[in-house]
């Protein structure tokens, strides 16, 4: 059985294939008592749209239940973060051996990584959206 990842959302819009749904992201304070209390900058929207076949069947205002898989976050996470961490670190100490400066080493590793976010988002972002992607598992009654 995969592990999956799950996500109250509420739907914002209705397309003829797509649901738009805002996730309301909280950290730890989740569990807190005084939660409704606090102005924590750790809570935030994010909107999200999903392919849903049975789009006419759900109404903006509805609360979902949203599923993903964890797999799908770790390689998430590695495109994003480690990826770019393992291109970053060589050039630096490249460019630094070659040229014997800093700067030029931080900055031709800066120039890497915003090269490599670049070709991600122009020639693999279609493919990230169809492989990395929520379902909506069923609707929250209120």
């Amino acid at each position: 059985m995969t592990e999956t990842i799950t996500h109250e959302a509420v739907v914002k819009t209705i397309d003829v294939e797509r649901v738009c749904v805002t996730i309301l992201q909280s950290s730890a304070c989740s569990g807190c008592a005084a939660r409704k209390m606090c102005n924590s900058a750790e809570a935030k929207e994010k909107d999200v749209e999903v392919s849903a076949q049975n789009a006419s069947s759900f109404h903006v205002g509805e609360r979902v239940l949203l599923e993903g898989r964890l797999s799908d976050g770790r390689k998430a996470a590695l495109i994003a973060y480690g990826l770019p961490l393992v291109l970053l670190l060589p050039v630096l100490f490249i460019v630094m051996a070659l040229t014997g400066s800093e700067v030029q080493g931080a900055l031709w590793s800066l120039a890497t990584v915003a090269a490599y976010y670049l070709i991600v988002f122009l020639f693999f972002r279609k493919r990230l959206q169809q492989n990395f992607s929520f379902r909506i598992k069923s609707s929250i009654n209120n």
